[in-house]
């Protein structure tokens, strides 16, 4: 993963690691879920070697796959090492969290033990958090435990992971990200397990119609005692759908009793922007990630997965479905990705953000539904807006059609007040903010930030957006607005920055300089940014210079 100690990760990775998780659970076999789960440290995390290393039945661990070296494939891959040596391994070395890491100059100690592994060498490392080839790096996979947990559970394998792109040692987040793909590769890895067992199960049911009951029996145990949630619905009829039976983890999650469940079906369960998802994934083999309601009224993210079951050779079907909780990972999905497009100081969206926030609404040909945008375009730019280049843009003609679809962007008129109301972008830069940084440091400074920050978002209405642009400059997007509601949310909003904040057990004050730029469909986000910023400058610059800092 690029950039991974940075607060900042590209959404490129985060969706390549997404991608990456999402295939460990959709491969066909436990062999395949195991190759994907070491395939996906080399494509989404960013490390060019890694193994998996299996717990077999009797406790020792099997090398099961690799990825990112064919040679060292062919020479490990089958090895077995012993559980002493692993748990060894395991004990030793630094805790990063649930990971373990042995640096070189330790790793001397583990070169005679048993444990199948390849050897590289290399320089030494010229700066502190080098990674050097002979650095080994753990994460152990565990089975989930009762609560859903991750470490509380059985071990059931190891991750060993080698050569990150980048050369240097993994930071906070690619630690933090190593460790949750393990967390996820072990449920994946032990639901190819469960598959593998139900799948079994189904095939004796369909060849051996003499021990059907033996089956059945077979099948019930796997199914009331499976770790994620499991449901028998009907299948067809006016009753498709509706619930039969559920297991104890079913229940627990959603909180219901059994005897309830079976006044339901999953429509009636999940969530209502979800009911399109269901319809899609209800029949056999259908998948998906939805909402379900719990008793007390909240919802559970949660993996949906059917098969068919056939009560007899010629009996009805039902439909299996299996319910996989999902909700930490869709938790730390949206931590990702806020990371991703949010200041980490204010929280307030990131110049990233702003700008797809910005783009969102702007098409890339100009539209002038309004006849008075149409006369203040000819006036600001000494010809006509339509005709004179070849391109006309008033509604009927053939560009307005084909974004008929848009609700185009305009800017009010400068001369008159017709009531057209358009998308006012206000820039923000701080005055004084550098001498308070400056005479109390970099903690004061971080204050006012936040304090400037929760003035501005409370100053502005629910809708409108509120961005740290880098620095001391702030943008606001304010949608609906004239000229003069812009100008009266610009006083407004200074004259709240100005009032005294308090940093580091003083108070500080800083002035504001505001410019209004408006968007148009036809503008790109830099350009509407830029407009505002020059408007700032000018603002800035028109005021007395001791005035500038408190007004």
């Amino acid at each position: 993963m690029e950039t991974e100690s940075e607060p900042y990760v590209r959404l490129a990775s985060l969706r390549q690691l997404h991608q990456v998780m999402a295939d460990m659970n959709t491969a066909r076999s436990l062999a395949d879920t195991l190759q994907t789960v070491a395939d996906g440290v080399v494509d989404g995390l960013g490390y060019e070697l890694a193994c998996v290393n299996l717990v077999r039945p009797d406790g020792d661990l099997v090398v099961a796959a690799l990825a990112g070296n064919p040679a060292a494939e062919a020479l490990i891959t089958g090895r077995v090492g012993s559980r002493d040596s692993w748990e060894r391994r395991l004990a030793m070395g630094e805790q990063w969290g649930d990971l373990v890491f042995i640096p070189h100059t330790e790793g001397w100690i583990l070169d005679d033990d048993d444990v199948p592994q390849w050897y590289t060498d290399g320089p030494a490392p010229r700066f502190e958090d080098e990674w050097h080839p002979a650095d080994r790096l753990f994460a152990p996979m565990y089975a989930p435990g009762p609560q859903g947990g991750g470490s509380s559970g059985e071990l059931i394998g190891v991750l060993s992971v080698d050569r990150p792109r980048n050369g240097r040692r993994p930071g906070a987040w690619g630690r933090e990200a190593l460790q949750m793909y393990a967390f996820q590769a072990a449920i994946a890895i032990s639901n190819a397990r469960l598959r593998s067992n139900m799948q079994r199960a189904l095939v004796r049911l369909e060849r051996e119609q003499q021990a059907l009951r033996a089956s059945e029996e077979s099948f019930r145990q796997a199914f009331e005692y499976a770790p994620s949630g499991m449901a028998i619905a009907e299948m067809g009829g006016e009753q498709h759908g509706r619930i039969l039976r559920t297991n104890d983890a079913l229940c627990r999650l959603l909180g219901r009793p059994a005897s309830a469940m079976r006044r339901y079906s999953f429509s009636d369960l999940v969530h209502p922007e979800d009911i399109g998802t269901l319809l899609r994934t209800s029949a056999e083999g259908g998948r998906a990630e939805l909402r379900l309601g719990r008793r007390d009224g909240t919802y559970v993210w949660v993996s949906l997965r059917n098969s068919v079951v056939a009560d007899a050779a010629d009996g009805p079907r039902f439909l299996l479905t299996h319910v996989e909780d999902i909700e930490e990972r869709k938790r730390r999905e949206l931590q990702l990705a806020h990371r991703a497009s949010h200041d980490s100081l204010t929280g307030l969206p990131n110049s990233a953000e702003l700008r797809s926030r910005l783009s969102a609404r702007l098409c890339r040909r100009p539209q002038f539904p309004h006849p008075a945008a149409v006369d203040s375009i000819d006036a600001a730019y000494g010809h006509p807006a339509h005709g004179g280049h070849g391109f006309d843009f008033r509604p009927g003609s053939e560009p307005y059609d084909a974004y008929d679809h848009h609700v185009h962007t305009v800017t009010p008129p400068a001369d008159r007040d017709d009531g057209t109301k358009g998308l006012a972008v206000l820039f923000c830069d701080l005055d004084g903010f550098k001498s308070i940084n400056d005479r109390f440091g970099h903690n004061a400074g971080d204050a006012v930030l936040i304090e400037v920050a929760r003035r501005l978002s409370g100053g502005v209405r629910d809708g409108d957006t509120v961005a740290r642009l880098g620095g001391d400059e702030f943008v606001i997007l304010a949608d609906g607005l004239g000229r003069a509601d812009a100008q009266d949310l610009a006083v407004r909003l200074r004259n709240e920055i100005i009032q005294p904040i308090r940093a580091e057990g003083r108070a500080v004050r800083v002035g504001a300089s505001f410019g209004i730029g408006w968007a148009h469909c036809g503008m790109t986000a830099d350009e509407v940014l830029k407009s505002a910023d020059e408007r700032m400058y000018v603002e800035k610059r028109s005021r007395p210079k001791q005035h500038r800092r408190a007004g």
